[in-house]
């Protein structure tokens, strides 16, 4: 199994909409926070929310002198921002096992379309590019690059781009990096931002939820509310860092059906949530907490209600959609959102039952009888513990993940 490294305090760094920004992830997950959103202007006129990080907050992470500076965009300010407060794990990871031995793996769907859209703008209108216009830093390969260069990391550095299940993805194959020997560490996460080529390419999908924030499983869902975030952690071939939490199995699929619709079914889905179980050693029965991937889409709501139903049956496992509170953050959600499952057992760890809280699931509470009812956690639910959870990440093109984490290790 493979240990997850923390900061000072987190076991997870993540930067998310505002709202988990100004206080401790797992706070804003139990509180419901959603003041993390801005109205965005279509070009047809019409208005819809995103889920926005405040430049100056970015600015007040990044260091005054960056390794990376040439790093000029703002999704890898982002990333650099998020490294930064992960910088002294990385650290005690190089001193026990070397550079060499440290690898990275991140996940993104979006790197270099905010540069490369301004810079042809211009280059339209004045027959050339702005100065300083790197093409370079617009390689998919740049958001891996930037952490094994700002961290001096010479094991692999990779990137994946699954869609939405990107950094879920990432972690994955930083697990079998490490149980194939090939590194002893590695840096793995995600990080996307609300650009404005995801934001207008979105809308003109017609998949976002036109002037509310998103209401994921309710019958009155209308669509997803995008975000931006990045999310990494350091793993590890042992307890480093004595967090007593593992990755304790994953699971992939594809539902090899549609370039974007999930299979209907959940057959896909169902397939990576028992795989992750499988891989995990663990009984359906022993899931304490499920972060579903919950988009508020007509079609993915359907298919992940049936796919936990296939899967755990009549069971009360309480789970909830993030999304409300962070917005759809596409490539880094796998990411986060694994972040928010291992803050849902280290700040709840050692407390009595009627302590416990869980991240909730804000919507309308209008069931759609089209599909299995799930058991949505909410702000007076009730756990006796939260020792392992599930995060499931379900992408366009059927690129499904799931991760199982908990406080079992080897």
């Amino acid at each position: 199994m493979t240990s997850f490294g923390p900061s000072s305090k987190l076991n997870a760094m993540s930067i998310g909409a505002d709202s988990l920004f100004e206080v401790h992830v797992h706070e804003s997950m139990i509180s419901g926070r959603q003041n993390g959103f801005k109205k965005i202007a279509s070009p047809d006129g019409s208005e819809f929310l995103a889920g926005m990080i405040d430049d100056s907050k970015i600015k007040s992470l990044l260091e005054s002198e960056r390794k990376s500076a040439k790093y000029n965009m703002r999704i890898l300010e982002i990333e650099e921002a998020c490294l930064n407060q992960l910088s002294n794990s990385v650290e005690k990871a190089k001193n026990k096992f070397g550079s060499k031995r440290i690898g990275v793996c991140v996940g993104s769907c979006d790197n270099g379309s905010e540069l490369s859209v301004s810079g042809h703008k211009e280059f339209f209108e004045l027959q050339k590019f702005p100065a300083g216009y790197n093409l370079e830093i617009q390689g998919a390969d740049y958001v891996a690059t930037l952490v094994s260069q700002k961290f001096n990391l010479e094991g692999p550095s990779l990137a994946f781009s699954t869609a939405c299940s990107s950094s879920a993805v990432a972690i994955i194959r930083a697990a079998q990096l490490i149980k194939s020997g090939q590194c002893d560490a590695v840096v793995a996460g995600g990080v996307d931002i609300a650009s404005n080529t995801v934001l207008m390419g979105f809308n003109s999908l017609e998949a976002v939820s036109a002037g509310k924030i998103t209401i994921p499983f309710s019958k009155n869902r209308c669509g997803i509310t995008l975000g931006e975030a990045a999310a990494f952690f350091v793993l590890t071939k042992e307890n480093l860092f004595e967090t007593g939490i593992a990755l304790l199995g994953y699971g992939e699929s594809c539902d090899a059906y549609h370039m974007t619709s999930p299979d209907p079914e959940g057959k896909g889905a169902a397939l990576a949530i028992s795989e992750a179980l499988k891989r995990s050693r663990i009984n359906p029965s022993e899931i304490d907490y499920i972060n579903l991937h919950g988009t508020g889409t007509r079609f993915n709501d359907s298919m992940e209600a049936k796919a936990v139903k296939k899967v755990f049956g009549g069971s009360s496992i309480l789970c909830s959609s993030t999304k409300p509170m962070t917005g759809h953050t596409l490539g880094a959600a796998g990411a986060l959102e694994t972040a928010v499952c291992f803050e849902s057992i280290y700040m709840n760890r050692g407390k009595p039952s009627e302590q416990i809280r869980l991240p909730v699931h804000l919507w309308d509470g209008i069931y759609d009888d089209e599909f299995p009812r799930l058991n949505f956690a909410g702000p007076d639910s009730i756990a006796k513990k939260v020792n392992v959870c599930m995060s499931s990440s379900f992408a366009f093109g059927g690129a499904n993940a799931c991760l199982v984490i908990g406080e079992k290790i080897d």
